[in-house]
């Protein structure tokens, strides 16, 4: 951890200098108009930038729009910077940097989330490596954006957390020439927590680069990633913790040694996991048919996308944990248990496009998968039969895929498929769909998809120093089947509505002698999602509602989630003091979901399995805001869970794990166009 902690503040410190040197290589720049350089007629975003008249006056320089600092996903779409503040951009504001509506966080910040939505993998034909509940702060091939930008861009993401530490995310873009990108950013997380032995320390560091050249028929764009998550693990609170935690509620307004969280017991504090990741990530295409003109309506390109992307997960405690919590171990000191997975893809692709035709890609591509440990594991059972485990799951397979867009009378036409041609595994997915937009009020669209993919390498293999975790499962694919259909009317409601069916449901539960064992179900799971979105505002004051109804047939006690959530926002904004300058943003928001018998957490696996004895929810979280934007700065206090302050919370994210206490947090994202 300490070695983490000096990377840590290296690369932060190598972000800041970055951003440092560009601003002086602005401001040379800037110099340069002045004196009469060739770059004089180049737009700046410095309100005090000037250039020189024929008469020798001088005249303001004119920003480039916000408009043109444009951000690229890696499936070609293009939004551009957005500085504004809203109540969507309050909901962002946390580690994830997303609206977790559907997540409900454990008690420290970079520690995994419990799900009240059951979380839905990106489209796959391969398992994925496991620890999925270290994953939520993972980023993938997905998550890197590529950039555009008429002048250099920062932006500084800070928000304090539990006790000791504090949340940066610093990035910095730039444009060295209008056919070249370059930016590097650097996540980086560290807080004590309150309880005894939950310390996070995380980092996510990132480097992306694209070019186009001069004819624009060539062009690539490639980013590096360094992934490191590291949580120290306490097993939850221990059974006198647990009476202890209970006893807070019970003696409000008493002294209590134990309303300070650090005297809670818990199981162990010797424990921690660690997910480490990197990736190189390659995609260039090459345009068979030159564009004769910008308007040209057909075009043909060969492409070709490399991924190769190393994952491991470790899990190390100083001595085994007391009382049985984990079994019994093959060792009696130190647990020190670590899997990885290499993962080396390649797809080329044929992309063709036509005014008329739409857009064709045809793909064909082949990954070398190597997942497992260094050695294979002897069990002798009762009767004397020795059974080994493998180390390795390991091999090739090869895909064939396509995707199709079109617009036909008005409708949005797509396509995507793929599918295992040959390989030691079987899996393929296919999503069609439709949609149909009015006007910008009024819009629509319906999909139907199709998976089957094998579960994730954990379930069909694990090795550990403790003996109950260790298992080589040979699991039949998981197949399902999807119908949704998403509304949107601007001025009145978002309305997102699905189906599903899933055969052959894999999870994690606990057997008859409270040992965790992959298990998949014979039975057929029904899912029904309806999740509702409205907002309006009158005069100076807005309300943001949003409602999300599951309901659950087959698979009893397996597919456990609320049945309601949750979340409103009454909020107050206006612009105050002279020409405007501050744009204020205060109120409350109210988060509920009707309890359940949620998924319990397990260190040893990082994962979540099933459990029906104890419920959470049922009970009310209000959030206290103020937020304010002041040019391109957005500032953000907020006091999470309120009502925790009058009444000592004793209220669970997971069994044995509590939630959030009531904390006054403060924060900043800050935009600095050069």
């Amino acid at each position: 951890m300490p070695q983490f902690s000096i990377l840590m503040r290296k690369n932060i410190l190598f972000i800041i200098l970055l951003i440092s040197v560009s601003t002086i290589w602005a401001q040379d720049r800037n110099q340069g108009e002045l004196e009469g350089s060739p770059l004089r007629n180049r737009n700046s975003n410095r309100d005090s930038d000037r250039s020189l008249r024929g008469d020798g006056s001088i005249d303001k320089k004119e920003k480039p729009p916000v408009t043109d600092y444009k951000i690229i996903t890696i499936q070609n779409d293009t939004t551009y910077v957005d500085t504004t503040l809203t109540i969507q951009k309050d909901y962002k504001f946390n580690y994830l940097r997303r609206d977790d509506f559907e997540l409900l966080p454990i008690h420290n910040v970079g520690q995994t989330y419990n799900s009240l939505a059951k979380r839905e993998e990106k489209d796959r034909v391969l398992p994925l490596f496991g620890a999925r509940a270290r994953h939520f702060n993972f980023m993938e091939a997905n998550d890197i954006n590529y950039y555009k930008v008429p002048t250099p861009l920062t932006e500084i993401y800070f928000k304090t957390t539990f006790e000791q530490g504090q949340q940066l995310d610093a990035f910095f873009t730039v444009n060295t020439s209008p056919r070249l990108n370059l930016s590097i950013a650097y996540k980086g997380v560290r807080s004590l927590g309150k309880y005894q032995h939950a310390l996070t320390s995380t980092g996510n560091f990132r480097a992306t680069a694209s070019y186009t050249t001069k004819n624009d028929r060539y062009q690539i764009r490639s980013h590096f990633v360094s992934q490191d998550l590291l949580n120290e693990e306490n097993g939850g609170l221990s059974t006198q913790g647990l009476n202890e935690y209970l006893a807070i509620g019970e003696f409000q307004g008493r002294e209590d040694e134990f309303a300070d969280r650090g005297s809670v017991s818990v199981n162990y504090e010797d424990a921690e996991s660690i997910l480490l990741g990197k990736r190189f990530y390659v995609n260039h295409e090459f345009a068979l048919i030159k564009k004769a003109d910008s308007v040209s309506s057909t075009k043909l390109a060969l492409g070709h996308i490399m991924d190769l992307t190393d994952k491991s997960f470790r899990f190390d405690q100083a001595q085994i944990a007391p009382n049985d919590l984990l079994g019994e171990s093959y060792v009696s000191g130190a647990i020190a248990d670590k899997v990885a997975l290499e993962d080396f893809s390649n797809q080329v692709f044929i992309d063709f496009s036509n005014t008329r035709l739409g857009h064709l890609k045809v793909n064909g591509g082949s990954s070398n998968y190597n997942y497992g440990y260094n050695s294979i594991l002897s069990q002798v059972d009762n009767a004397g039969n020795v059974n080994n485990i493998t180390n390795r799951i390991k091999g090739d397979v090869y895909t064939i895929g396509g995707e199709y867009q079109n617009t036909y009378k008005g409708f949005q036409l797509f396509a995507d498929a793929n599918s295992i041609v040959s390989g030691d595994f079987d899996g393929n997915y296919f999503n069609a769909g439709a949609g149909y937009e009015l006007n910008d009020n009024y819009s629509g669209q319906i999909k139907i998809s199709s998976s089957s993919v094998a579960p994730n390498y954990n379930f069909l293999l694990y090795q550990s120093d403790y003996i109950n975790y260790n298992w080589e499962n040979n699991f039949e694919n998981t197949e399902t089947q999807k119908i949704q259909l998403n509304l949107k009317a601007k001025k009145i409601a978002n309305i997102e509505a699905s189906y599903s069916t899933i055969d052959k449901y894999t999870f994690f539960a606990k057997n008859t002698d409270l040992e965790i064992i992959p298990v998949q179900t014979s039975e057929s799971i029904e899912l029904l999602k309806v999740k509702l979105t409205n907002g309006f505002k009158f005069w100076k004051i807005g309300l943001d509602n949003t409602v999300m109804y599951q309901n659950v047939q087959g698979g009893d006690q397996i597919y456990n989630v609320p049945e309601v959530i949750t979340r409103s926002s009454l909020y107050y904004e206006d612009h105050w003091f002279k020409k405007n300058a501050l744009f204020l943003q205060t109120g409350v928001t109210f988060k509920y979901f009707t309890s359940y018998t949620a998924d319990a957490y397990d260190p040893v696996l990082s994962e979540f399995y099933v459990q029906n004895v104890e419920e959470i929810g049922g009970f009310p979280q209000i959030d206290l805001f103020f937020n304010a934007k002041v040019r391109q700065t957005r500032i953000y206090f907020k006091v999470e869970n309120f009502g925790e302050a009058f009444m000592q919370n004793n209220e669970f994210s997971a069994p044995g794990y509590a939630t959030r206490d009531a904390v006054l947090r403060f924060g900043i994202v800050w935009n600095f166009f050069l």
